[in-house]
């Protein structure tokens, strides 16, 4: 904090209007504190698209006052698009090769839909790997989520995702390995976390290649990694940028694909995410929707407000505080890329002393 509403980018006014700090462009020019300029690689697909992009920028805006935010939203034009997405992307969204002249001091990437049985037979894979062959040198981390982290440990290590039995979908406790990482520091050492996906890959293919582990759940792996220098890429296979209602409304949007006939069986409850009262509700609400199909009626409407006062959110500190965390790493490595040269002593493979 603070964000700077350097475009008209909506999430602006509205992170604004939910009381967090966003600085005009006008005021941020006065302001004697140091900027970071962060790009924002949104993959996810249209319907979640405005929303993770709220969810990203507002983490970053909830970071300690270290520095004035600016962040720059771009996408990939492979990535197949409706007309209002594309036009949301047009009207609010930054070109890449802008962005490389310009330069960045880290660099976010999102999760994005699949269609293929290889993460490099996606139509997005080849410009994916140029940024992040081109942020290698350039950004001091990249932050990933989900299938970023998938594709990027692909590149990095070739390491291959596995298929798990069924979605691992729901809330999961998680335990920190290393509490003195810089990236983990002041968070508790059991936290909860959101995950949601269908493939996985292990602590144990993670720590082959040499990377750093930071947090597990025994029920549903790893939540959070780095990279062997300890910092350079940041691994999240779990979403801990999800609003309290993300996974609701993933279960309202598969419910709705029951009804309609694009999913042969009615899809299970995240786990360890909806109390038990809220069984009674969707009980209801299934049998007032077979009951409509039944009589050829229009299907009820679902109870997505009823359940939503039912759902807590157990895992959104945790994640702020690790994000504050690489922001001010990101902050501090920025300051000693300009300062080396007068600092004698300095390790360049390892300016922060992660390893030490």
């Amino acid at each position: 904090m603070p964000l700077v509403a350097h475009n008209n980018l909506p999430t602006f006014q509205r992170l604004k209007e939910s009381g967090q700090e966003v600085l005009s462009l006008e005021r941020a020019v006065h302001q004697d504190i140091r900027e970071l300029h962060i790009g924002f690689l949104n993959m996810m697909p249209d319907a979640a698209l405005a929303a993770t992009e709220q969810q990203f920028i507002r983490m970053v805006g909830n970071a300690n006052p270290i520095a004035q935010f600016f962040v720059y939203p771009f996408s990939l034009p492979e990535l197949n698009r409706d007309a209002e997405a594309k036009a949301h992307i047009a009207q609010h969204y930054f070109d890449f090769d802008q962005l490389k002249e310009q330069g960045l001091d880290a660099l976010i990437i999102t999760g994005a839909n699949v269609a293929n049985p290889s993460l490099d037979q996606e139509a997005f894979w080849d410009p994916l790997m140029k940024i992040a062959h081109w942020a290698e040198d350039n950004v001091a981390s990249v932050l990933c989520s989900c299938l970023a982290t998938h594709a990027l440990l692909k590149h990095h290590y070739g390491i291959d995702r596995r298929r798990l039995p069924r979605k691992q979908w729901g809330i999961y406790n998680h335990k920190v390995k290393v509490p003195n990482h810089p990236l983990v520091r002041d968070v508790n050492t059991r936290f909860d976390a959101p995950h949601s996906r269908y493939n996985e890959i292990t602590e144990e293919q993670l720590e082959a290649a040499g990377l750093a582990v930071l947090a597990t759940s025994d029920h549903a792996g790893v939540h959070l990694a780095v990279s062997p220098d300890m910092f350079r890429v940041v691994y999240f296979q779990g979403h801990p940028e999800y609003d309290a209602v993300s996974l609701l409304k993933e279960y309202k949007r598969e419910v709705l694909r029951y009804f309609k006939g694009e999913r042969d069986d009615g899809p299970r409850y995240p786990e360890n995410y909806l109390p038990p009262e809220a069984e009674e509700i969707t009980k209801r609400y299934f049998a007032e929707a077979h009951n409509a199909l039944k009589r050829g009626l229009k299907l009820p409407d679902f109870p997505e407000a009823e359940l939503a006062t039912l759902v807590d959110n157990t895992w959104g500190d945790t994640g702020k505080a690790i994000v504050n965390n690489w922001l001010g790493l990101v902050y501090r490595l920025t300051n000693l890329d300009r300062k080396l040269q007068f600092m004698p002593g300095i390790d360049p493979d390892d300016p922060l002393g992660l390893k030490k």
